[in-house]
């Protein structure tokens, strides 16, 4: 039968695909975009956006094309505010679609981009093929966050013949980002096809991969990619993922060290590590990793309590001991949440017990009784060992302090019931069976019960 703690091959991919960028976690997205908006190759396109495609722009009547010209006078002179003010005055419903395009340009420039996506999608409805217009308005919506938008907005211009490395590069990434790992992978394709230099597109067509769950594509590729970019922490644990997914952790591991060794681990790629350490039963070299997370900032103390919890269950309790002390040390430092501490502290109780250090367990729960008067479980653990020791009065003491706990109710009934079942008070003990078996009924309690009643009404 599987431990409730053991840390499977599906636990170490979870755990991984929390390192991937998700559609709640846009910081890889981000970090790519901002490459990709910051580029020179980005740059030149959207300089280029000013001038016409005869093809796919509306046409502008004289008198139009005077003002056009005008504006791009003043833009060459970096005049920016009265060619804006220009187009603004001369812009209306019955005017050329290519104001309301130049206008949007000067929006993007300036970061307004709300005005921008409206006066591109005005554009866009005076002339429904104007391309340009299109392109720059999926690029918005990018930079807004709006995928699904950006989809059909790249399309179309696709559609018209505007296919460029940078629009199917964003359209492969508006797709990951809506999940349409499939044609996400398309779009990468194309793009790395038109742009093969760009390693932005290759990590996209990496992370469809992984998306896929086709492990051994992602592998080759990043693999590929390390040829040229060793130093890339970002590519190592990308292939160290897909190395989790295709149930090879060791493989993983070696990639995570490599990243410790550049000096670019984080505390995400160190729990992996500890977890896969842990998992191959590694329990030593687990536990260094996890220490190392705790001289980071801002460690999931949480997760390092459930290592230790895994490490208990596996009987490495020596192991489970000097983690639980770096996570105290460390939850008193920072003042963390109470809870966190009395989950140390209980695990600290369990592997006292299953060492046999009575004394010691009752220690560690007062501490915790200390912290919660009403921690049910505490109470009724300490009438338990009072009960050991021979201490009825403060056995009875405890549980009666648990049967206050909605929680340990039950529980706390049923051993005072028993306790004073054993010191001869039937007649005592029997209104706190009945009350155990009424909260929670149990064949065996019910048989218990049944055999005090029968006591009792012998005269005990």
């Amino acid at each position: 039968m599987i431990s409730m703690f053991t840390v499977s091959f599906g636990f170490l991919v979870s755990a991984a695909c929390g390192q991937l960028p998700t559609k709640s976690d846009q910081g890889f997205q981000q970090d790519v975009l901002q490459r990709v908006f910051a580029s020179p190759g980005f740059a030149e396109r959207f300089a280029e956006s000013y001038l016409a495609e005869n093809d796919v722009v509306p046409a502008v009547s004289a008198d139009e094309q005077l003002v056009v010209q005008e504006v791009q006078q003043l833009l060459s002179e970096d005049n920016r505010d009265e060619a804006e003010a220009l187009l603004k005055e001369n812009l209306g419903l019955a005017s050329s679609a290519v104001y309301d395009y130049l206008l949007a340009n000067l929006y993007f420039q300036d970061e307004k981009l709300d005005l921008a996506a409206v006066t591109y999608e005005s554009a866009t409805r005076k002339w429904p093929r104007y391309r340009q217009a299109w392109q720059n308005l999926g690029i918005v919506q990018i930079k807004r966050g709006e995928f699904s938008q950006a989809i059909p907005a790249f399309v179309k211009v696709i559609e018209m013949g505007g296919g460029t490395a940078i629009c199917y590069g964003l359209l492969g990434f508006a797709h990951s980002s809506e999940g349409h790992h499939l044609s996400a992978e398309s779009a990468f394709r194309m793009a790395i096809l038109l742009d093969p230099s760009t390693k932005d597109w290759q990590m996209g067509l990496a992370r469809a991969f992984f998306d896929l769950k086709r492990w051994d594509d992602a592998i080759a590729l990043t693999g590929n990619m390390l040829e040229s970019d060793p130093d890339s922490s970002q590519l190592w644990i990308l292939q160290a993922n897909a190395y989790i997914g295709l149930e090879k952790p060791m493989k993983a591991a070696e990639n995570f060290e490599i990243v410790d060794r550049l000096g670019k681990a984080t505390s995400d790629s160190l729990m992996l590590l500890g977890d896969i350490y842990l998992n191959s039963e590694l329990f030593a070299p687990a536990v260094d990793v996890y220490l190392r997370v705790l001289e980071g900032e801002g460690p999931d103390l949480g997760r390092l309590i459930r290592s230790a919890k895994i490490l208990s269950a596996r009987n490495a309790n020596e192991q489970s001991k000097r983690l639980l002390g770096a996570v105290q040390a460390e939850i008193g430092q920072e003042e963390t949440d109470p809870e966190l501490n009395k989950e140390v502290l209980r695990l600290s109780a369990r592997i006292a017990s299953a060492e046999g250090e009575g004394d010691l367990q009752a220690r560690i729960l007062k501490q915790i009784v200390d912290l919660d008067p009403l921690d049910g479980d505490a109470l009724l653990l300490l009438g338990r060992h009072a009960v050991r020791t021979s201490n009825d009065a403060q056995a009875i003491f405890y549980f009666e302090r648990a049967m206050a706990v909605d929680a340990s109710e039950a529980d706390a009934n049923l051993e005072l019931g028993k306790l004073l079942s054993a010191q001869g008070k039937y007649s005592e003990a029997l209104p706190m069976l009945r009350r155990a078996q009424q909260i929670n009924p149990r064949e065996p309690v019910q048989r218990f019960l049944e055999q005090i009643e029968k006591r009792a009404g012998r005269g005990g």
